[in-house]
């Protein structure tokens, strides 16, 4: 069986636009993309993702109630016990890329592995971004 060096270099760098997608759907379709599960030589324990931009990411859609009822918690406040809590509706006019950087952290491996797939992850609330010298190219996996 082969399996590809630790020091994999054949990156290619993707780019989606997040315009009326489902948060669940697209942030499944990034891992797959920062994982490198898309690729022929995928090993679980190798890094062979690629880079991934999300642009227009404050146009995500989300089914349901969970506009109002889906809850976000962050543990950074100056009192130990407490834990902030905001609703996604407050987030989504604060910090959006947040949203989409969460969920797609959360489907991603845990550990060391993880947390170096999810540097690769560039989230930009606008149709700009700064990466065009890397000429993207468009990821459609299973978005139609």
């Amino acid at each position: 069986t082969y399996i590809p060096s630790y020091n994999y270099s054949n990156r290619n760098w993707y780019i989606i636009d997040g315009r009326d997608k489902g948060l669940g759907r697209l942030a499944s379709e990034i891992s797959i993309a920062l994982i490198g599960k898309h690729k022929i030589d995928y090993h679980p324990a190798v890094d062979a993702g690629d880079y991934v931009i999300v642009i227009n990411a404050k146009e995500i859609k989300v089914t349901g109630l969970k506009e109002k009822q889906k809850i976000y918690f962050s543990h950074r406040t100056s009192r130990p016990g407490r834990s902030k809590s905001e609703s996604f509706n407050d987030l989504m006019s604060r910090i959006p890329e947040r949203i989409l950087e969460k969920s797609v952290k959360r489907m991603l491996p845990k550990g060391t592995l993880g947390r170096k797939q999810a540097r690769r992850l560039k989230v930009y609330t606008g149709s700009i971004h700064p990466h065009q010298s890397q000429k993207p190219k468009l990821f459609d996996l299973y978005t139609k």
